[in-house]
């Protein structure tokens, strides 16, 4: 069965965007091993998923010079990897390798994880992780906390539905302070 993981952002602060979407503040204080990290990550195979907010703006930067530019070896892993788009709203999926599913992001990834031994890694799209993450479909939750802390933003987990409990699994610090932390649900006693 395929494991559902969440890969995102976070100021220290813990916000996974700024106001009006803002993420420049993440771009900065990234460098050279960060990025090596992101390619080696995108060599897993695992599957993309995004809402259709995070997708479009990934779509409109990947693909791009500027991302060939900056950061070659992302760029090419995130244009080659499959890639999900829930949206009830999208007509077509126009960056390559991606598709759209229209029905409920639970159901979905539900059959997905079921029907595959391939991972699937969100990217963003909080209100896709608020949907799952209530359902206890997600089996990890990678974060890379920035040393950053922004005024206003999104909270990366709010909505939540009652307490989860996570598990530290791993961790790296980066020369540039920026830090990726691994966490999966812990067990509560009834699951021994």
């Amino acid at each position: 069965m395929g494991k559902l993981i969440v890969y995102n952002f976070l100021s220290l602060n813990g916000y996974y965007k700024g106001e009006n979407e803002d993420i420049s503040w993440a771009k900065q204080a990234g460098g050279k091993e960060e990025n090596e990290f992101a390619a080696n990550n995108l060599q897993s195979g695992s599957t993309l998923v995004f809402g259709r907010v995070t997708f479009q703006m990934m779509r409109n930067y990947w693909p791009s010079a500027e991302a060939a530019k900056n950061q070659p070896e992302v760029a090419e892993g995130m244009n080659k990897a499959e890639k999900i788009v829930f949206s009830r709203t999208l007509d077509k999926a126009d960056w390559n390798n991606s598709k759209i599913l229209k029905g409920d992001p639970e159901s979905e990834i539900r059959k997905l994880k079921l029907m595959s031994d391939q991972n699937f890694t969100i990217l963003g799209s909080g209100s896709i992780i608020r949907q799952l993450v209530n359902k206890g479909l997600i089996d990890e939750y990678q974060l890379m906390i920035h040393p950053v802390l922004i005024e206003k933003g999104t909270p990366f987990a709010n909505d939540l539905q009652g307490k989860l409990d996570l598990e530290l699994t791993g961790s790296r610090a980066f020369k540039s302070g920026i830090m990726h932390l691994t966490y999966r649900p812990a067990k509560s006693p009834k699951d021994h």
